[in-house]
């Protein structure tokens, strides 16, 4: 189910980032929108997919041992 989160936020940034051609037509707004999207982008990568692997790989590691 994370993975499916993660995925989710991942490509909402993208289509943050591609919608800021048609919301705006200034530099400033797109250049915005565009951080915007990579934040989001960034934080489904790494907040939450990323996360969800460490807690995966810790539990086999103790059922390791």
């Amino acid at each position: 189910m994370m993975i499916l989160i993660g995925v989710l936020v991942t490509l909402l940034g993208f289509v943050i980032s591609v919608l800021s051609l048609t919301l705006t037509s200034s530099v400033g707004g797109r250049l915005v929108l565009v951080l915007l999207g990579l934040a989001v982008s960034l934080f489904g990568i790494i907040g939450v997919l990323n996360k969800h692997y460490q807690k995966r790989n810790l539990e086999e590691g103790v059922r390791r041992e």
